[in-house]
């Protein structure tokens, strides 16, 4: 990691945001003296950079009214196409636990054995990380078959976040450690 927070301001950001049910193990993890996951950890050296991603978890990820499954697909499908370990690596936890496969990286090499939503919904991010300003009119109109307006603004939302959280990872050589794969049956960043 190329930040270094102290344990003192990682107390400090978390006290802002412990209430925000996104958090909700981390904040455990702190309260016991110990540390949360790498990225939250870089995050508070900025505090209202884990304040403004508590108000976009709530809004786009775990929250929102698009089904995490779909929203898991999204983010092993972004994080791999943009090489981010701790995405790619917590995001399979995720899926584990969430009881979706025990090899997670295999859904997304047979797309047609998804249900459509799942389905339709890696093949948007891909043609999003493909070329955002050319997705065809037709597939839209298959993607609006199976999805609101409203959750399609939100799978946008989520393609374009996590876009933005690999890059931060990446750029900050933050790393995933297996944390929840020790934790709670649904873990949360």
């Amino acid at each position: 990691m190329r930040v270094h927070p102290s344990d003192e301001s990682i107390r400090t950001a978390f006290d802002r945001v412990r209430a925000a049910p996104v958090f909700a193990e981390s904040a455990a993890l702190v309260a016991a003296g110990g540390r949360p996951v790498q990225m939250l950890q870089a995050m508070a050296v900025r505090p209202e950079i884990l304040d403004a991603f508590a108000a976009v978890s709530a809004a786009i990820y775990p929250g929102g009214i698009v089904e995490r499954e779909v929203k898991e697909l999204i983010i092993l499908e972004i994080s791999r196409r943009n090489a981010c370990q701790f995405c790619t690596a917590s995001h399979i936890s995720m899926i584990r636990a969430l009881g979706m496969s025990q090899a997670p990286l295999t859904l997304l090499e047979n797309l047609d054995a998804l249900p459509t939503r799942q389905r339709l919904a890696v093949e948007y991010a891909r043609a999003a990380a493909a070329d955002s300003n050319r997705i065809p009119e037709p597939f839209f109109d298959d993607l609006r078959s199976a999805f609101s307006e409203a959750e399609i603004v939100e799978l946008t939302a989520m393609i374009g976040l996590i876009s933005m959280l690999n890059i931060f990872n990446n750029c900050l050589e933050n790393r995933y450690g297996g944390e929840y794969d020790r934790g709670s049956e649904s873990p949360r960043p």
